[in-house]
């Protein structure tokens, strides 16, 4: 069974403004839907104009955390996960704090004197979403901040680590740090493609991290990103997760297994050069309230199994349910408790 801090996750905490907008909200200032960017200076107006709409949300968000804090609702084991991320000393990062305890999740925050916590809009258009994450404090992480005593604690004690590529834009040096210490002492490290931007423009810190990762995440469109950015010249994304799989690893304790989401189609899981694939749970159409953390949400899933060394297809099995729970409702949220069985 899963026990009290056996996963680690490191990441961009951010509050996610969440809010129904029209495609004319999406031209105004240069979205395109299902896609997930870094805000600029034009899209700084948005922030206050979805706050001010009457169906807006404010969620603790950020992908690493939405996957650990679904993690942690399906182990219902009081502190089985840790976060360690970066927010600001103000309402949002207070909201945040709350909300963390609230999910059971042990929040280790550095808190930033100088800049606002993260927030994230999050354009809901007919079911799918657009991202454009304004990273503020999230991205003043110091490698200082996990290197005190207390928080590599608990780095030390966990067994399981997951962190999405967005922090790659933060602090490769402490990714490196945790990734080293994993490959060091047997332990799994994990990590997600999560952007194709990340795949493009953060290609460098990504590649130094791939050796270390035992288990890569990602969806379609990432991975067909991958794909072309190395010159692999293939669409087909069975063979581009048996390719990410196969990448050199720098321990030989496991084999990379990668995992690649395809929406309502089937997840694509290659290892040791052969895919298998797993049918999702299908929802109808008008169940579906927004797409906003399925990712997120199946990986938490996904790792809520996998540290209790359950096999793949019950880790795939949890993330589906994760993922099936999450989209019919508003935001990375979910009931009480999970009728996972």
């Amino acid at each position: 069974m899963g026990e009290e801090g056996i996963l680690v996750g490191m990441g961009n905490p951010l509050l996610d403004i969440s809010a129904i907008v029209d495609s004319q909200f999406l031209q105004k200032y240069d979205l395109k839907s299902n896609n997930a960017i870094l805000a600029e200076d034009k899209h700084l107006p948005m922030y206050d104009e979805m706050s001010s709409k009457p169906n807006v949300e404010f969620i603790a968000g950020g992908a690493t955390q939405n996957s650990i804090k679904i993690a942690q609702w399906m182990l219902q084991i009081p502190g089985a996960t840790s976060f360690i991320g970066s927010i600001g000393k103000d309402k949002y990062g207070e909201e945040m704090k709350k909300n963390a305890k609230l999910a059971g999740v042990n929040v280790h925050y550095y808190e930033d004197n100088n800049a606002p916590t993260g927030t994230c809009a999050v354009c809901v258009v007919g079911g799918d979403r657009s991202l454009v994450a304004n990273l503020s404090a999230a991205n003043c992480y110091k490698v200082e901040h996990l290197k005190q005593p207390e928080n590599w604690a608990l780095v030390e004690k966990a067994k399981y680590y997951y962190i999405a590529g967005f922090f790659l834009t933060v602090s490769a040096e402490s990714i490196q740090l945790v990734a080293q210490h994993a490959a060091a002492n047997n332990k799994v490290f994990s990590m997600n493609l999560s952007a194709p931007f990340i795949c493009e423009f953060f290609r460098d810190v990504q590649e130094k991290a791939l050796p270390y990762m035992d288990y890569v995440f990602g969806n379609e469109t990432e991975a067909r990103t991958f794909s072309k950015v190395h010159g692999w010249e293939t669409d087909d994304v069975e063979e581009i997760a048996i390719k990410i799989s196969q990448w050199p690893k720098a321990s030989g304790t496991y084999q990379r297994i990668t995992v690649i989401t395809q929406g309502a189609d089937p997840v694509v899981v290659a290892e040791d050069g052969k895919v298998k694939k797993f049918p999702v749970i299908l929802l109808p159409k008008e169940k579906l309230v927004d797409t906003n953390g399925a990712g997120d949400a199946f990986v938490g899933g996904f790792l809520s199994q996998l540290v209790q060394e359950k096999p793949i297809e019950e880790c795939v099995r949890a993330g589906s349910f994760g993922a099936n729970v999450v989209i019919q409702r508003s935001g990375c949220t979910y009931p009480e408790k999970p009728d996972f069985k």
